[in-house]
């Protein structure tokens, strides 16, 4: 019963928004409020609004205040190594050990220290659209070509704070190897594309 009625507060919240009660960028009501305005128990409301967080409809962390969300620009990932045409902003630069992958990826040994990089890709009006993580031995040299491999993962509670999604959601990850002229891989990456802000274009082989 309760599942069923915080679905139906949730199709009551979409209603409101679009017959413009709350408008983009605008906080609705704390949990506290709209459960005391609907006679219904804190919890409730609190379901309704991951719900609505989950769809896109809402933005804002757990236990803060949640926004009506700005529609995300869809893009079209069509080569994963483009330079980002818009601004972006360095949140890590810590070294890291090499992983069991990441030693895999870049044909070193699992445990040296490799230099790390994580950088959110931000859209034209500042919302985030794409992290970036990547990680190299040694300086930062020219490559010559690359290759990427095209997957879905879940987004740790690190990458979901960055880009505004639940932790768990399904994330695009495209892992972009870079290579010199003698195919020995310089720099791995993980692109991370929130599947409601990406769609993947694939070019047709070259024959």
């Amino acid at each position: 019963m309760s599942e069923a009625r915080h679905r139906r507060i949730a199709a009551d919240i979409r209603r409101r928004i679009a017959a413009g009660e709350w408008r983009v960028g605008e906080p609705l009501p704390s949990r506290a409020e709209l459960a005391a305005e609907l006679g219904v128990h804190p919890q409730t409301v609190r379901l309704a609004y991951v719900l609505l967080r989950q769809a896109g409809v809402l933005e804002g962390e757990e236990r803060r205040a949640v926004y009506v969300a700005h529609p995300p620009a869809m893009r079209t990932l069509t080569d994963a190594d483009a330079d980002w045409p818009h601004s972006r902003e360095t949140i890590d630069t810590r070294p890291q050990p090499a992983t069991v992958e990441l030693a895999d990826r870049l044909g070193v040994p699992a445990g040296v220290v490799l230099q790390h990089e994580m950088v959110e890709c931000l859209d034209p009006g500042g919302r985030s659209a794409m992290l970036v993580s990547s990680w190299w031995r040694g300086q930062r040299r020219p490559h010559a070509s690359y290759a990427a491999e095209l997957g879905v993962v879940s987004l740790t509670e690190r990458q979901a704070h960055a880009v505004g999604l639940l932790v768990d959601m399904q994330a695009f990850r495209v892992v972009r190897t870079r290579f010199d002229r003698q195919g020995r891989p310089l720099e791995t990456a993980d692109l991370i594309l929130p599947m409601d802000r990406w769609l993947i274009r694939l070019s047709p082989a070259r024959q």
